[in-house]
């Protein structure tokens, strides 16, 4: 069983996706279009047009998980745009206040310790 959590890779795809897509549909754009390995582990995150939808695929050692989140009222937001990228990277708290609705707009990040290597959370994809 897959838990998500900060220790895994969050990747944002920004295009919308057709969410009658299923494990091989996501996974082809993994691979075609995100260029990932969707074995890796990693969690690919993919929104419909609306942004009313959002699924997230990952694989966990024995098979593809989809976590389904459909909104009954609202939208999902998007980060910022990083460049002209149509994928990014997206950290654990990012995707965690995109899930429960918070306005990333009117966040504000009080300065952590981020540790070697965490840098790389936001390089685009």
């Amino acid at each position: 069983m897959v838990t998500l959590g900060s220790t895994l890779r969050y990747y944002l795809w920004r295009e919308p996706v057709d969410m009658r897509k299923s494990f091989g549909g996501l996974q082809g754009v993994v691979t075609n279009d995100i260029k990932r390995d969707a074995l890796s582990g990693e969690v690919f995150i993919f929104m419909n047009r609306r942004r009313d939808q959002v699924k997230l695929l990952v694989w966990d050692r024995s098979g593809f998980v989809i976590y389904y989140k459909r909104l009954e009222r609202g939208r999902f937001e998007l980060p910022a745009l990083i460049g002209a990228v149509r994928g990014q990277a997206l950290p654990w708290a990012d995707l965690l206040l995109i899930l429960e609705g918070v306005s990333l707009r009117s966040v504000r990040w009080r300065k952590r310790y981020a540790g070697p290597g965490r840098a790389e959370a936001k390089k685009q994809i």
